[in-house]
C-alpha cells in the first residue's frame, strides 16, 4: 500500500476546514469558540456534538465519538486510512506526495492509474451515447418507463453501449491505450480467433465505483430479448472484483452512517428507485449470491443491515448464507418481507417511499423470517410433510444459540406443526460453532470504554478545568492508580500540555487522540472545585488498591487492605462535607 509523506499529510490537515466538512453531514451553529449540532453518528434530539475549529477536532458527548477530520471521514464514509486521505485531498485540492515505492509496486500503481483513466473515459463515452445517440432511444424509453428521474440517472452516471463490436476499443487504441489495458479493464475480450472486440454491446451501462467515486467496472443490462446473459458484469481484473462490490456504496456511505442503517437489494434498478424516493442508504449486491466480503462491507456501512431480496429459494438461501457470515462477526441481519413477485422498485412505483418504509419497519430477523417462510410452505396435513419441514428448519436453527430465544422458537414450531417439543430435540441442540471473537473484532468498530477508564477520563477533565489544583493532582497520579496503558499515556500528554491539551493531538495515535479530544472537550463543561477533584482522586486511589489487592501475594494483602480502609475513611469524611 502506498505511504504518504508526512509533509503532504500536514499540508492536507492545514487545508481542511473541519466546520465546512462536517456541515455537510449535520447543521452546525456557533456556540462561543465552538460549533455544536446534532451528532451524525447517532439519533438524538438535543445537540451534544461539538467541533473545535481551532484545533480541528470534534467530539460527541452523547456517543463519545471524537477525533480529527481524518477520523471523521473514516467513520462517516466507512473508508480506510488511505482512502480517506485521498478523499480529502480530492475535496480540498491538495496534491499528495508518496514515499518511495518498491519499483514493482510503483509499476503496478502506475498501471492501475492507467486503468482508472481508461474506465473513466469509457464511462463518459457511455453517458454521451445514452444522451445523444439515436440507437439509444429504446434505452432512454426503458429508463423513462421505469420511472427513473434524469437526476438519479446522472447521479449514477448511467449510460449505453452501442451494438457495434468496435465503438469503444478502436478510439481507445487511437488515444494510446493498449489491447492489454482494455482487457485488464474488462472493457474488451477476444474471440476464438484471438481478435479483440467490445465486451459490452447494446446494453444499459451501470458504472461500479469505489469509495472515491472512481469507476472500477460495469454492470450491463441487455436491451434485446435474445441477448444472454440478461445482466453482464466486468470480468475480474486488477481493479475490479465482483465479489467485493456493492453497487451504489459510494453514494450510500454518508447517508447510511447518519441514519445508522443500510438496505441491501438485488439489482441496479432497485437502488435507483430507492435513491429517487429519498432512501439513499441503499446498495445492490448484484444478484443473490452474496459473498463474505459483501456482508463485511455492509457491516462497515452501518450497524443495522436490512436485506430486501427476493423471497424465492435462491434469495432465501442467500439470506441464510449471509446470516452465517454475519453471525461469525457478531452482526444481526434484518429481512424486509417483500410481496411475492415484487421487488423494491415495484413497491416504490406502486406506493412510493412509504410503502417500502412500512415493510422496513416490520422487518424480521433472518431466523424469524426463514421459520415463518418454511412453516407457511410446509405440508402440515401429513407426517411426512411435517418431517420435511423439520429437516428444512435445521440449518436455520443452527443460527440460534442455545437459550431462551431458541426455546421460544421451538415452542412456536411445535405449536404450528402440532408435534411435541421432544420431537424437535434435534433442532434444539444444533448450533454451528463459530469463533465470533476472532472474526468479529476485525470489523465491528467502537469497542465500549471500560467503566474504570470512564471514571479516569472524567477525573482528567476535572483536573483540566482547574488551574489551581489540576496540575498538582495529575502529578500525584502514579501508574498504579490508572487502569490501562492508554490512561497512563493520556496522563503524560496532559501533564506536558496542560494549558493547551489539544496541541498536537491530531498527530497522536488514534486511540490516544480520541481520548485527549474527549477529555479536553469534557473539561470545557466542567468547573470542578478542589474538594471535588480530591474526591475523584480518592476514588481512583481506592480502585487502584482494589486492583492491587486482587493481584497481590497473600503476604501483602493485609498491608494493602489497611491502606484501602484508610482511603475509604477519607472518602467518607469528604463525602460528608458535600452532604
Amino acid at each position: 500500500m502506498a505511504r504518504f509523506t508526512n509533509p503532504s499529510l500536514d499540508k492536507l490537515r492545514d487545508a481542511v476546514d473541519i466546520v465546512d466538512l462536517i456541515n455537510g453531514y449535520t447543521d452546525l451553529r456557533r456556540a462561543g469558540s465552538q460549533y455544536t449540532g446534532l451528532c451524525p453518528f447517532h439519533e438524538e434530539r438535543t445537540p451534544s456534538f461539538s467541533v473545535n475549529p481551532t484545533e480541528k477536532l470534534y467530539y460527541c458527548f452523547g456517543c463519545q465519538e471524537g477525533g480529527d477530520a481524518i477520523g471523521f471521514v473514516q467513520k462517516a464514509e466507512s473508508l480506510d486510512f488511505a482512502q480517506t486521505i485521498e478523499w480529502l485531498a480530492d475535496r480540498y485540492g491538495v496534491e499528495l506526495e508518496y514515499e518511495e515505492l518498491d519499483p514493482k509496486e510503483a509499476e503496478r500503481q502506475k498501471q492501475r492509474e492507467r486503468l482508472y483513466e481508461l474506465l473513466e473515459r469509457a464511462t463518459k463515452f457511455y453517458e454521451r451515447t445514452l444522451a445523444e445517440s439515436d440507437e439509444a432511444g429504446p434505452a432512454r424509453e426503458y429508463l423513462k418507463d421505469r420511472g427513473f428521474s434524469p437526476e438519479v440517472l446522472a447521479k449514477f452516471r448511467v449510460g449505453y453501449s452501442p451494438k457495434a463490436w468496435d465503438k469503444l476499443f478502436v478510439p481507445a487504441l487511437r488515444q494510446g491505450f493498449t489491447e492489454q489495458e482494455l482487457l485488464a479493464a474488462g472493457l474488451a475480450q477476444r474471440n476464438d480467433r484471438g481478435q479483440i472486440y467490445d465486451r459490452f454491446r447494446g446494453r444499459v451501462m451501470f458504472p461500479l465505483s469505489d469509495p472515491r467515486g472512481r469507476v472500477r467496472g460495469f454492470g450491463a443490462r441487455a436491451m434485446r430479448d435474445g441477448d444472454r446473459p440478461k445482466y453482464l458484469n466486468s470480468a475480474d481484473g486488477p481493479v475490479y472484483q465482483k465479489g467485493r462490490q456493492l453497487f451504489g456504496a459510494n453514494h450510500a456511505r454518508s447517508v447510511a452512517a447518519k441514519r445508522g442503517r443500510v438496505i441491501a437489494v438485488e439489482g441496479y434498478a432497485d437502488v435507483l428507485a430507492l435513491h429517487d424516493a429519498g432512501i439513499e442508504e441503499s446498495v445492490a449486491v448484484m444478484g443473490t449470491a452474496m459473498t463474505d466480503e459483501q456482508v463485511v462491507e455492509l457491516a462497515r456501512l452501518a450497524s443495522r443491515i436490512y436485506l430486501a431480496l427476493d423471497a424465492d429459494r435462491a434469495g432465501r438461501q442467500a439470506m441464510i448464507r449471509a446470516a452465517r457470515v454475519a453471525d461469525r462477526h457478531g452482526i444481526e441481519l434484518l429481512v424486509v418481507d417483500l410481496p411475492a413477485g415484487k421487488d423494491p422498485a415495484d413497491l416504490i412505483a406502486e406506493g412510493g417511499a412509504e410503502a417500502f418504509e412500512d415493510r422496513v419497519r416490520k422487518a424480521l430477523t433472518v431466523v424469524e423470517f426463514e421459520i415463518a417462510q418454511t412453516l407457511a410452505a410446509a405440508d402440515l396435513d401429513s407426517a411426512r410433510g411435517r418431517d420435511a419441514a423439520i429437516a428444512e428448519l435445521q440449518p436455520i436453527f443452527e443460527l440460534i444459540p442455545i437459550g431462551a430465544v431458541k426455546d421460544e422458537q421451538i415452542r412456536l414450531v411445535a405449536d404450528k406443526l402440532k408435534v411435541s417439543e421432544n420431537a424437535l430435540a434435534g433442532l434444539r441442540n444444533v448450533r454451528v460453532k463459530h469463533d465470533r471473537q476472532a472474526a468479529g473484532n476485525a470489523i465491528v468498530p467502537g469497542a465500549a470504554i471500560p467503566e474504570s477508564e470512564k471514571s479516569e477520563r472524567l477525573f482528567f477533565a476535572s483536573c483540566l478545568s482547574s488551574r489551581a489544583v489540576g496540575p498538582e493532582y495529575l502529578e500525584k497520579l502514579t501508574n498504579d492508580l490508572l487502569s490501562t496503558p492508554l490512561m497512563r499515556e493520556l496522563r503524560d500528554h496532559l501533564q506536558k500540555n496542560f494549558e493547551k491539551p489539544l496541541a498536537g493531538a491530531a498527530s497522536l495515535k488514534p486511540e490516544l487522540r480520541d481520548a485527549v479530544t474527549e477529555v479536553a472537550m469534557l473539561s470545557e463543561r466542567e468547573n470542578a472545585s478542589p474538594k471535588a477533584i480530591q474526591l475523584g482522586f480518592l476514588q481512583l486511589e481506592k480502585a487502584g488498591l482494589e486492583r492491587a489487592l486482587a493481584g497481590s501475594a497473600a503476604s501483602d494483602k493485609a498491608k494493602i487492605e489497611l491502606k484501602r480502609q484508610e482511603v475509604i475513611k477519607q472518602l467518607g469524611e469528604l463525602t460528608a462535607e458535600f452532604a
